[in-house]
């Protein structure tokens, strides 16, 4: 039986703020594919509004069950998307040197978007049933451990560091959440102190050496692995105060900016639209995280409450990540900015991830 509170508690600023931030997308994504270019791609801003209404089903979807029936099919879900993670290794598409996307029908699947949805729900489930006042111990880390470092393995096979990088954050910050036993949080410190160069020797692939010495000193090869990040700085720094106006980028018309329309996006709004519109979109987002960590906070069920840190450590970090590296704070490692990026599965994450913000948000009044 429908219970009409659901329609009381309804987060109405949550989807506002979705709403805004999808149209700014489709906006830059619309000046990003058609400004100076002699053979416009309109179709990538009608592809991404395609995607969009397909993230606007799969939101709905994801707030209209009760959130807490995802306790019983974490394992599952978990289990379906490392399934598909192998799947791409063995059957996926091959571009730009990765292969990241599963062919399915007329759909392209990117497996690793989903895996973050899985690895939040499973670790969900489990620290809302482990955690302690004391803090997590090594032995209670063990499993969070092994779950994060199968997908991250297959997801680095593929080659896709950035995305691996994200999973870690994300469940960092969910583990610091629940919180860690202080001789254990120093061990781990250690360790991952005496693992990072370790990493580098032996993990690390040399393109992606190369990304983090360019990020270091971008003008040791400004015609090559520095070239993505000094075009982005300057397309950046050009825009000033209140940028050069919509479809007026001179980087962005002159094809200077590479990835314009998916990694560095944000560099095409920073020309056109200066610093001013820049912090209008960051306020946007910054309003956005702020208020799914309201959600988070207002919830009195620890699952509830975890899955709600988990899905906001994404679109974070995902923001963080995006933004630092086209400023030339971070290397490049193609992380996408959420609602701004042209991508169809990281489009749908995202959408989804919202659903379930509004899944806990509207069902808090069964725990008042």
């Amino acid at each position: 039986m429908f219970d009409r509170r659901l329609v009381q508690y309804f987060d109405w600023p949550l989807l506002i703020m979705t709403v805004l931030l999808c149209g700014l997308g489709l906006v830059t994504l619309y000046s990003a594919v058609t400004a100076g270019i002699p053979t416009p791609q309109q179709s990538l801003v009608y592809r991404q509004l395609f995607w969009f209404g397909i993230g606007l089903a799969a939101m709905t979807s994801a707030f209209l069950f009760d959130y807490k029936s995802l306790d019983q099919w974490a394992n599952v879900i978990y289990v379906l998307c490392v399934v598909l993670l192998v799947c791409v290794l063995i059957f996926g598409k091959q571009a730009g040197g990765s292969k990241r996307w599963l062919i399915l029908g007329p759909i392209t699947l990117q497996p690793s978007e989903t895996m973050k949805i899985g690895l939040i729900i499973v670790l969900s489930k489990y620290y809302s049933k482990v955690a302690h006042n004391q803090g997590l111990i090594f032995r209670e880390l063990l499993i969070p451990f092994i779950l994060t470092i199968i997908p991250c393995a297959l997801i680095i096979q593929q080659p896709d560091l950035g995305t691996a990088i994200v999973l870690v954050l994300i469940v960092a910050s969910m583990t610091f959440y629940v919180k860690i036993e202080r001789r254990t949080f120093i061990s781990i410190i250690v360790a991952f102190t005496v693992l990072v160069p370790l990493a580098w020797i032996y993990l690390l692939k040399e393109y992606q050496k190369q990304r983090v010495l360019t990020f270091l000193n971008p003008d040791r090869d400004p015609l090559g692995a520095g070239y993505h990040i000094i075009q982005s700085k300057i397309a950046i720094g050009s825009g000033m105060l209140s940028g050069k106006g919509f479809l007026k980028g001179t980087q962005n018309a002159l094809s200077f900016l590479p990835e314009r329309h998916t990694d560095f996006i944000f560099s095409v709004l920073a020309e056109e639209w200066g610093f001013a519109g820049s912090l209008v979109v960051l306020i946007l987002l910054a309003g956005f995280i702020l208020w799914a960590l309201h959600i988070a906070h207002r919830c009195r069920e620890p699952f509830g409450i975890i899955l709600s840190v988990g899905v906001t450590a994404m679109i974070f970090w995902q923001i963080v990540i995006n933004i630092c590296m086209v400023m030339g704070l971070m290397p490049v490692v193609g992380v996408p900015l959420p609602f701004i990026s042209y991508g169809g599965s990281s489009a749908v994450t995202v959408m989804i991830c919202i659903g379930l913000l509004m899944n806990v948000s509207m069902r808090r009044f069964m725990f008042e």
